[in-house]
C-alpha cells in the first residue's frame, strides 16, 4: 500500500486540480463507484461526475482550512466565480480509500 497524502497536500491537490483546464486530472483523483453530493443533488460514479464537472462554471479557489485525516477529511474554501452569490466560503467533506481515491465528496455551505 502506498502513503496517502497527508490532507493539507491532499486538499492543495484537489483544488489544483479542480481548477485545471482538463477534467481529466480532476476525474484521476475519484475512485470508479464514487458519490458527490452538490447543491442538493447527488452523482454516482465517474462518467456522472465527469458530467457534473464539466457543467459546472469555471471558478476559483481560496483554501482557508483543513483538518482531519489522510482518509476522512475536510476543507473550507473560498470559491469565486460567475454564478449567483460569489464569493462563497463552501465546506468540502471527503473520505479516501487506501489507495489516496476519493470515495465519497460533499460540498455544503
Amino acid at each position: 500500500m502506498q502513503d496517502l497524502q497527508n490532507a493539507p497536500e491532499f486538499a492543495q491537490a484537489y483544488f489544483a486540480a479542480a481548477a485545471a483546464a482538463s477534467s481529466d486530472q480532476y476525474i484521476a483523483l475519484f475512485s470508479d463507484t464514487v458519490v458527490v453530493r452538490d447543491d442538493g443533488h447527488t452523482h454516482r460514479g465517474l462518467a456522472a461526475v465527469r458530467r457534473w464537472h464539466d457543467a459546472a462554471p469555471t471558478v476559483l479557489y481560496a483554501l482557508r482550512e483543513v483538518t482531519g485525516t489522510a482518509t476522512a477529511c475536510q476543507a473550507v474554501a473560498e470559491v469565486s466565480g460567475d454564478f449567483p452569490g460569489s464569493p462563497v466560503d463552501l465546506r468540502f467533506a471527503f473520505e479516501r480509500d487506501r489507495t489516496g481515491k476519493i470515495t465519497v465528496l460533499d460540498i455544503s455551505v
